[in-house]
């Protein structure tokens, strides 16, 4: 004969409600009362959790646990009308609400979160950077940091420039950002005066405004990105007004006296 393995789910619903555990409704409300009375509401249900064991739901009345439950579990041994109280515990119903779960804070962190004076650590083995000793497919960086000793300790990895360069086009320096898409088409930053070009791999897609009266003053901006104040968007100047000629008018004498 086969052995069955029963799990628990299918053992509860196979499980018979045991009706003097169901009936013990006073002894469950009162392991819970036994706090505070008014924190306990209507009885709910009477749920069998196995033989002779039956878990019993009050609604919960304490402020903010709106959709709570305090659940009571009761047994009896076997040939026995005595009830007694196994565990009493808070839970939450279909309908409660629940805090949000928890994130570890490598995750919540936030672009714009650091603020003075905060420190905010960098994994060893952040996929972002490389040790500086070793190639990183730039030639702008390689050329400054090949030499083990010389240069910075990490640099930014292959995947993470292109994270970065990622991060910045799709954001409110690229080429969909509000301010860009309302400039004139042929105002973008490859050609303007004020771009001043990144180094290395990024210089082709990416530079730094250096207009002081642009809105990306100092930022990192897409070639293709764009703003009114681009540096060919010339004012026509007015055309100079013809100067008329003098005129005299000798047509009265006005007599002065000496």
């Amino acid at each position: 004969m086969k052995n069955v393995r029963v799990t628990r789910s299918a053992a509860v619903r196979s499980a018979k409600l045991d009706q003097v555990c169901a009936a013990a409704v006073d002894l469950a409300r009162s392991a819970v009362t036994e706090v505070d009375a008014a924190e306990v509401g209507a009885h709910l249900d009477a749920v069998a959790e196995g033989e002779r064991l039956v878990t019993h739901y009050f609604a919960c009345e304490m402020p903010g646990y709106r959709g709570w439950r305090w659940a009571v579990t009761v047994t009896r041994v076997s040939r026995s009308k005595h009830v007694t109280v196994c565990d009493t515990v808070l839970l939450p119903g279909p309908d409660a609400l629940l805090a949000p779960g928890w994130v570890p804070w490598q995750d919540r962190l936030q672009p714009g979160d650091l603020g003075v004076g905060d420190l905010l650590l960098t994994p060893a083995d952040d996929d972002r950077l490389v040790p500086g000793y070793t190639l990183s497919d730039d030639p702008a960086v390689d050329d400054v940091a090949w030499e083990l000793g010389l240069g910075r300790p990490r640099v930014m990895s292959k995947e993470g420039r292109e994270e970065t360069a990622q991060r910045w086009y799709d954001g409110d320096h690229g080429p969909d950002a509000a301010i860009s898409t309302a400039a004139p088409s042929a105002a973008r930053c490859v050609s303007c005066g004020f771009y001043l070009p990144l180094a290395g791999s990024l210089r082709q897609s990416f530079g730094v405004c250096g207009n002081m009266f642009a809105p990306d003053d100092g930022r990192a901006v897409s070639s293709d990105h764009g703003c009114g104040a681009h540096s060919e968007a010339l004012a026509e100047s007015a055309s100079p007004a013809d100067e008329l000629p003098t005129v005299y008018d000798d047509g009265e004498v006005e007599s002065v006296d000496d």
